[in-house]
Protein backbone atom coordinates (compact mmCIF):
# COMPACT_ATOMS: atom_id res chain seq x y z
CA UNK A 1 0.00 0.00 0.00
CA UNK A 2 0.99 3.59 -0.94
CA UNK A 3 1.73 5.77 2.25
CA UNK A 4 -0.67 8.83 1.91
CA UNK A 5 1.82 12.12 1.71
CA UNK A 6 1.25 15.56 2.75
CA UNK A 7 2.34 17.74 -0.02
CA UNK A 8 1.99 21.36 1.56
CA UNK A 9 5.47 22.04 1.95
CA UNK A 10 7.76 20.23 0.73
CA UNK A 11 11.43 20.23 1.13
CA UNK A 12 14.18 20.27 -1.62
CA UNK A 13 17.55 19.65 -0.09
CA UNK A 14 20.53 21.52 -1.43
CA UNK A 15 23.86 21.17 0.31
CA UNK A 16 25.88 23.40 -1.68
CA UNK A 17 23.16 26.34 -0.05
CA UNK A 18 23.04 25.00 2.93
CA UNK A 19 26.06 27.47 4.95
CA UNK A 20 27.89 24.46 5.38
CA UNK A 21 25.11 22.44 7.35
CA UNK A 22 24.81 19.14 6.67
CA UNK A 23 21.53 18.06 4.96
CA UNK A 24 20.38 16.45 8.74
CA UNK A 25 20.69 20.01 10.54
CA UNK A 26 18.39 21.79 7.59
CA UNK A 27 16.35 19.11 7.33
CA UNK A 28 15.78 18.67 11.35
CA UNK A 29 14.96 22.50 11.75
CA UNK A 30 12.86 22.58 8.49
CA UNK A 31 10.45 20.18 9.72
CA UNK A 32 10.67 21.37 13.20
CA UNK A 33 8.94 24.18 11.03
CA UNK A 34 6.52 22.37 9.28
CA UNK A 35 7.76 21.00 6.18
CA UNK A 36 5.76 17.54 5.52
CA UNK A 37 7.70 15.96 2.88
CA UNK A 38 11.64 15.86 2.03
CA UNK A 39 12.91 15.32 -1.10
CA UNK A 40 17.02 14.26 -1.21
CA UNK A 41 18.47 15.89 -4.71
CA UNK A 42 22.17 15.24 -4.85
CA UNK A 43 23.50 15.95 -8.25
CA UNK A 44 27.02 15.96 -7.33
CA UNK A 45 28.34 13.00 -5.04
CA UNK A 46 29.22 9.49 -5.87
CA UNK A 47 26.70 6.73 -5.19
CA UNK A 48 28.12 5.77 -1.85
CA UNK A 49 27.76 9.15 -0.41
CA UNK A 50 23.97 9.24 -1.52
CA UNK A 51 23.35 5.95 -0.37
CA UNK A 52 24.43 7.49 3.19
CA UNK A 53 22.60 11.10 2.91
CA UNK A 54 19.79 8.50 1.76
CA UNK A 55 19.84 6.56 4.92
CA UNK A 56 20.97 9.11 7.44
CA UNK A 57 17.63 11.04 6.56
CA UNK A 58 15.21 7.71 6.44
CA UNK A 59 16.65 7.41 10.34
CA UNK A 60 15.62 11.01 10.95
CA UNK A 61 12.20 11.53 8.96
CA UNK A 62 10.89 7.53 9.18
CA UNK A 63 9.82 7.67 12.99
CA UNK A 64 7.90 10.91 12.48
CA UNK A 65 6.03 9.42 9.94
CA UNK A 66 6.92 12.45 6.89
CA UNK A 67 8.15 10.70 4.08
CA UNK A 68 11.59 10.61 1.96
CA UNK A 69 11.35 11.00 -1.95
CA UNK A 70 14.38 10.80 -3.53
CA UNK A 71 15.78 12.76 -6.56
CA UNK A 72 16.77 10.79 -9.98
CA UNK A 73 17.66 7.84 -8.25
CA UNK A 74 15.49 4.47 -7.86
CA UNK A 75 18.11 2.28 -6.83
CA UNK A 76 18.77 4.77 -3.84
CA UNK A 77 14.99 4.67 -3.40
CA UNK A 78 14.71 1.37 -3.28
CA UNK A 79 17.86 0.35 -1.18
CA UNK A 80 16.90 2.60 1.55
CA UNK A 81 13.14 1.80 1.57
CA UNK A 82 11.81 5.52 1.17
CA UNK A 83 8.87 6.70 0.33
CA UNK A 84 9.01 7.42 -3.16
CA UNK A 85 10.95 8.86 -6.21
CA UNK A 86 10.93 12.04 -8.22
CA UNK A 87 11.89 11.63 -11.54
CA UNK A 88 12.46 14.69 -14.40
CA UNK A 89 11.87 14.50 -17.78
CA UNK A 90 15.19 12.73 -19.11
CA UNK A 91 15.05 10.65 -16.32
CA UNK A 92 14.16 6.97 -16.24
CA UNK A 93 10.90 6.36 -17.84
CA UNK A 94 7.97 6.47 -14.95
CA UNK A 95 6.48 3.19 -16.71
CA UNK A 96 10.07 1.48 -16.03
CA UNK A 97 10.38 2.80 -12.56
CA UNK A 98 6.94 1.66 -11.67
CA UNK A 99 7.81 -1.66 -13.25
CA UNK A 100 10.75 -2.06 -11.66
CA UNK A 101 9.87 -0.14 -8.14
CA UNK A 102 6.31 -1.82 -7.75
CA UNK A 103 2.88 -0.27 -6.91
CA UNK A 104 4.03 0.80 -3.34
CA UNK A 105 6.29 3.57 -4.61
CA UNK A 106 5.37 6.80 -4.49
CA UNK A 107 6.77 8.56 -8.25
CA UNK A 108 6.83 12.22 -8.84
CA UNK A 109 6.99 13.24 -12.22
CA UNK A 110 8.07 17.06 -13.13
CA UNK A 111 5.87 18.87 -15.51
CA UNK A 112 6.97 21.75 -17.86
CA UNK A 113 3.92 22.27 -19.85
CA UNK A 114 0.67 20.82 -19.98
CA UNK A 115 1.38 17.87 -22.30
CA UNK A 116 3.75 16.85 -19.63
CA UNK A 117 1.02 16.98 -17.22
CA UNK A 118 -1.43 14.53 -19.11
CA UNK A 119 1.29 12.63 -20.55
CA UNK A 120 2.28 11.85 -16.72
CA UNK A 121 -0.90 11.39 -15.41
CA UNK A 122 -1.89 8.75 -17.98
CA UNK A 123 1.06 6.41 -17.40
CA UNK A 124 0.60 6.59 -13.78
CA UNK A 125 2.30 9.31 -11.90
CA UNK A 126 1.00 9.84 -8.30
CA UNK A 127 1.88 13.56 -8.30
CA UNK A 128 3.54 16.36 -10.88
CA UNK A 129 6.24 18.54 -9.89
CA UNK A 130 5.57 21.57 -11.65
CA UNK A 131 8.51 23.36 -13.02
CA UNK A 132 9.78 26.08 -12.55
CA UNK A 133 6.90 28.51 -11.54
CA UNK A 134 9.21 31.35 -11.59
CA UNK A 135 13.25 32.28 -12.68
CA UNK A 136 15.03 30.70 -10.58
CA UNK A 137 19.11 30.39 -9.96
CA UNK A 138 18.87 26.49 -8.66
CA UNK A 139 18.60 24.90 -11.55
CA UNK A 140 20.69 26.22 -14.18
CA UNK A 141 19.23 24.41 -17.55
CA UNK A 142 15.42 24.41 -16.61
CA UNK A 143 12.13 25.72 -19.14
CA UNK A 144 10.91 28.42 -19.51
CA UNK A 145 8.86 30.16 -16.32
CA UNK A 146 4.94 28.55 -16.43
CA UNK A 147 4.18 31.35 -14.25
CA UNK A 148 0.81 31.72 -12.23
CA UNK A 149 -1.14 31.07 -15.38
CA UNK A 150 0.60 27.88 -16.54
CA UNK A 151 0.00 26.66 -12.61
CA UNK A 152 -4.19 27.49 -13.25
CA UNK A 153 -3.83 25.64 -16.87
CA UNK A 154 -2.47 22.70 -15.54
CA UNK A 155 -4.51 22.76 -12.54
CA UNK A 156 -7.46 22.56 -15.17
CA UNK A 157 -6.54 19.04 -17.09
CA UNK A 158 -5.89 17.12 -14.27
CA UNK A 159 -7.19 15.80 -10.80
CA UNK A 160 -3.00 14.47 -9.74
CA UNK A 161 -2.36 16.19 -6.82
CA UNK A 162 0.10 19.72 -7.70
CA UNK A 163 3.36 20.89 -6.31
CA UNK A 164 4.84 23.70 -7.55
CA UNK A 165 8.60 24.48 -7.61
CA UNK A 166 10.73 27.23 -8.37
CA UNK A 167 11.89 30.55 -7.51
CA UNK A 168 8.82 29.99 -4.54
CA UNK A 169 9.14 32.07 -1.06
CA UNK A 170 7.29 33.71 1.87
CA UNK A 171 6.56 36.49 -0.91
CA UNK A 172 4.61 34.60 -3.74
CA UNK A 173 3.90 31.75 -2.14
CA UNK A 174 -0.47 32.21 -1.33
CA UNK A 175 -0.23 33.35 -5.09
CA UNK A 176 1.04 29.98 -6.58
CA UNK A 177 -1.64 27.84 -3.55
CA UNK A 178 -4.57 30.10 -4.79
CA UNK A 179 -3.65 29.28 -8.70
CA UNK A 180 -4.58 25.52 -7.97
CA UNK A 181 -1.39 24.22 -6.37
CA UNK A 182 -1.93 21.53 -3.61
CA UNK A 183 1.86 22.11 -2.40
CA UNK A 184 4.67 24.37 -2.37
CA UNK A 185 8.02 22.93 -2.99
CA UNK A 186 11.30 25.29 -2.04
CA UNK A 187 14.95 24.79 -2.07
CA UNK A 188 16.84 27.98 -1.07
CA UNK A 189 14.03 29.92 1.17
CA UNK A 190 15.08 27.32 3.34
CA UNK A 191 18.18 25.64 3.02
CA UNK A 192 19.77 28.95 2.80
CA UNK A 193 18.00 30.75 5.01
CA UNK A 194 19.98 31.62 8.72
CA UNK A 195 17.28 30.10 10.42
CA UNK A 196 15.31 26.94 8.27
CA UNK A 197 12.67 26.62 11.18
CA UNK A 198 11.58 30.44 11.06
CA UNK A 199 11.34 29.90 7.33
CA UNK A 200 9.78 26.64 6.99
CA UNK A 201 7.06 28.21 10.11
CA UNK A 202 6.59 31.30 7.43
CA UNK A 203 6.04 29.12 4.54
CA UNK A 204 3.50 26.74 6.36
CA UNK A 205 1.55 29.74 7.31
CA UNK A 206 0.44 30.03 3.53
CA UNK A 207 -0.30 26.67 3.21
CA UNK A 208 -3.97 25.37 3.11
CA UNK A 209 -5.41 22.69 5.53
CA UNK A 210 -6.86 20.43 2.32
CA UNK A 211 -4.59 19.40 0.13
CA UNK A 212 -5.07 16.97 -2.22
CA UNK A 213 -4.03 13.60 -1.54
CA UNK A 214 -3.40 10.13 -3.38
Amino acid sequence: MKPIIDYRLYLVTDRSQSRGRSNVEVVTAAIDGGVCCVQLREKDCSTRQFLREARELMALLQPRNIPLIINDRLDIALAVGAAGVHLGQNDLPLREARRLGGDRLIIGVSAESIEDAIAAEAEGADYLGLSPVFATATKKDHAPPLGLNGVAAIRARTGLPLVAIGGINAGNGAAVLAAGADGIAVVSAIVAAADPTHAARELHRLCRPDSRLP
